[in-house]
């Protein structure tokens, strides 16, 4: 009676324990225990299920386990909703967790949060595992076909963990074990009916179970020696099934927010957040650490995550410091959050492990508020004067910069980092310089570009050099600090008082931060203290004015001694002075006839080479190049009419400035109308600059005309002699871009 329960009851424990280990295996890669009590209790319902209806007729059976998978679910559902503090009513959970669990399973980030969507799929497939392989082992007696569907379970967990978590052969062993139990205890040892007595009969069974016990030891224990070495000869990663969903995309205020602080410093009152901080903190929006010479670049990868979040490589655990935040007017997907966020509650986030930022992939609405724990670390002020920087290897992407650096920018840096050996003493050398030299202005235009810093460090006075918000400051200190290997980025954030205040515009900042061996990113502050006064540049930092050596001097031509054919000479000349034709004279009109000859050459190739130059910027290359040679075409003629754009400028900005330059003229008999506007053609330029290769033909051919209008019309509003020095002035072959 025994041995009929154990025959009957042992197979359906064995493949409720390989689910169970199934889910297990996963369970490496997710948050705390609840999924492997799904897991766990969707593996025992549907054996138990198939184990009760085994009288049933075949039909019957898989309806009435899809009923149960039901009921099943939606208790899964509602507890891990409950958990996540997810709310909405379960059906609409329901239905987006069945039509988005694949997708999210593979996009969310590790460790993972079990809530409805990541638990919904898991639950299903272990369900329908138990289900085929009691169907196939108790009802049609085939065990090692029924034990098909969870193998094909434990291997979808080992593909689903890929690279996420430590390999160990130990689950795996484990599993084969089970299987080779239920292949050994629904084996039957086939013996003649007659012939044989009781006794005989008992004994040959006995000795065949002895004889398949001792197998099954030798073989777990040979697996079990083998396997570590084995393993060992494995260097290949494996498959991360999470690189086969795109992270959600970002748009160009997000991809780059420093570029709304100079916005943000016009209305200083607005009202971003309301924000309720148990200490003075920043709070971060964005790191930006991609820089091409042009714009600053999150460069993030954002994946879906739970409530729990991982903390970034390379930084500490601090102290918590909880903060809830609601969105006021606050646009874009990013999510603020003091650094370094590891727990988020009331919304449902993608993050990004490398920065420690958020976003909202649906983005963000007035109203919504969360609840963010961060980690706060300070770092070791007694250490940082002996810190080292990592490799340039290992920090290649925090040291990169764009082609083409400005001489004067790279010769700053060197100067700053000549008497100063240490990282740190060189991170503060570029500190102090910025916040002694450089004022701040809110009403500063944004730009950081090469141009827009070369023009803040250097620049005249009386232009507007020399003054910028915090976003020339820290974009100028990661410039700098990269061009003397410090592994730097640039923040982008609002500073928050301690308590419950709304978060304006006018809190918003930039600073730049440089990566410490051992004490991870450490901030910098090289904005200039209030009310103090900019000490002026010195000699030494300034850009060194381009001199040119004189060519070398003629050897005086020797005066040789009067001679007689030279007398002769001098009679002749005279007697030619007093009645024949004057040599000076010939001479004279010689060398007119030659230069009128190069002056002629010379307009010639000044004609031949600017028509060759426009035709290079307007008709020839991809459109991105034509879009970029219309714009340049408008910068000369500006500075052909007398009115050039300052480097600053951004596009938009020039075009305004050449809206200037185009007036209307009034004259005494006639009113010209409005030259055509260039805010189109400002439109296209930053689209090549922020969007390389999505403008067409159509949008070059646009620019061309644009550019050519406005160029004609700002031409005829000149003078006869101010229109013939325009066609004929040979600045535009060697003005520098």
């Amino acid at each position: 009676m025994v041995a009929r329960a154990l025959r009957i009851l042992l197979p359906p424990a064995l493949i409720t324990a390989m689910l169970v280990l199934s889910g297990l295996v996963a369970d490496r890669i997710y948050n705390g225990t609840l999924f492997t009590v799904l897991i766990a209790g969707a593996a025992a319902g549907s054996v138990l299920i198939s184990l009760a209806m085994t009288r049933l007729r075949a039909w019957a059976v898989a309806p009435l386990s899809m009923l149960g998978l039901a009921g099943y679910l939606t208790f899964a559902l509602h507890l891990s909703a409950q958990r996540a503090g997810i709310t909405g009513d379960l059906p609409t959970i329901a239905r987006e967790s069945l039509g988005d669990g694949i997708p999210r399973l593979l996009a969310v980030l590790v460790p993972v949060e079990p809530q409805p969507d990541t638990i919904a799929v898991p639950v299903i497939a272990t369900w329908l595992a138990g289900l085929m392989a009691m169907e196939l082992t108790t009802r049609a007696r085939r065990t090692l076909v029924g034990l098909t569907p969870p193998v094909l379970l434990f291997t979808g967990a080992l593909w689903l963990v890929g690279p996420a978590a430590p390999r160990t052969p130990w689950p795996a062993l484990a599993f084969a074990a089970l299987a080779v139990a239920a292949l050994a205890f629904t084996g039957r040892v086939r013996t003649p009916d007659t012939g044989i007595d009781p006794a005989t009969r008992k004994a040959l069974r006995l000795r065949a179970a002895l004889a398949g016990g001792t197998g099954f030891a030798l073989i777990l224990a040979l697996v079990a020696g083998a396997a570590p070495p084995v393993a060992q000869q494995v260097t290949a990663a494996p498959f991360d099934p999470r690189s086969l969903i795109d992270p959600p995309d970002l748009d160009a205020l997000d991809e780059n927010p420093l570029i709304r602080l100079s916005g943000w410093a016009l209305q200083p009152q607005e009202k971003l957040l309301d924000a309720d901080l148990a200490a003075d903190a920043r709070i971060r929006l964005a790191v930006l650490s991609d820089y091409d010479g042009v714009t600053w670049k999150v460069g993030a990868t954002y994946r879906p995550a739970g409530r729990s979040l991982p903390r970034p490589p390379g930084e500490s655990a601090g102290k918590p410091v909880q903060q809830r935040l609601t969105v006021a007017g606050l646009t874009g997907k990013l999510l603020p959050a003091a650094a370094t966020p590891s727990h988020v509650d009331g919304v449902r986030v993608a993050y990004d492990q490398s920065t420690g930022t958020m976003l909202r992939p649906e983005g963000l609405s007035p109203g919504m508020t969360y609840t963010v724990t961060s980690l706060h670390s300070e770092p070791d002020v007694n250490l940082l004067p002996v810190a080292d920087v990592p490799s340039a290897a290992t920090m290649a992407r925090y040291i990169a910069l764009g082609p083409n650096v400005p001489d004067s920018i790279s010769r700053l840096a060197q100067r700053l980092g000549a008497d100063n050996g240490a990282p740190y003493q060189r991170a503060l050398a570029i500190e102090q310089f910025l916040a002694e030299h450089y004022k701040l202005d809110p009403q500063a235009p944004s730009g950081h570009a090469y141009p827009n810093l070369n023009f803040f460090l250097f620049g005249p006075a009386g232009t507007g050099a020399g003054k910028g918000t915090s976003e020339q400051f820290a974009a100028s200190f990661a410039v700098l600090a990269r061009l003397l290997n410090l592994p730097s980025r640039v923040v982008v954030g609002f500073t928050a008082r301690a308590g419950q205040h709304p978060v304006t515009a006018g809190d918003a900042l930039a600073w730049p931060e440089v990566y410490f061996t051992d004490l991870g990113w450490v901030p910098f502050h090289p904005l200039p203290d209030p009310n103090t006064e900019t000490k002026p540049l010195e000699d030494e930092f300034k850009p060194q004015p381009e001199t040119s050596q004189p060519p070398p001097s003629e050897e005086p031509i020797p005066t040789l001694a009067p001679t007689a054919d030279a007398s002769s000479a001098a009679g002749a000349a005279s007697a030619t002075a007093d009645g024949g034709a004057n040599v000076a004279l010939v001479a004279g009109a010689g060398g007119g006839g030659l230069a009128v000859l190069l002056l002629a050459a010379f307009v010639v190739f000044v004609l031949l080479a600017r028509a060759a130059l426009r035709r290079r910027r307007l008709d020839e290359g991809s459109p991105d190049s034509r879009i970029e040679g219309a714009w340049l075409e408008v910068g000369d003629a500006l500075r052909l009419a007398g009115r050039p754009a300052p480097e600053h400028l951004s596009a938009a900005e020039v075009a305004a400035h050449a809206a200037e330059a185009a007036a209307p003229v009034r004259g005494k008999h006639e009113v010209r109308l409005a030259a055509p506007t260039l805010h189109e053609l400002a439109v296209a330029v930053n689209q090549t600059v922020f969007g390389p290769g999505t403008a067409g033909d159509t949008e070059a051919e646009a620019a061309r005309s644009r550019a050519l209008a406005y160029i004609d019309e700002l031409k005829a509003r000149r003078s006869w002699w101010r229109r013939l020095l325009w066609t004929l002035h040979p600045g535009p072959l060697r003005w520098r871009r």
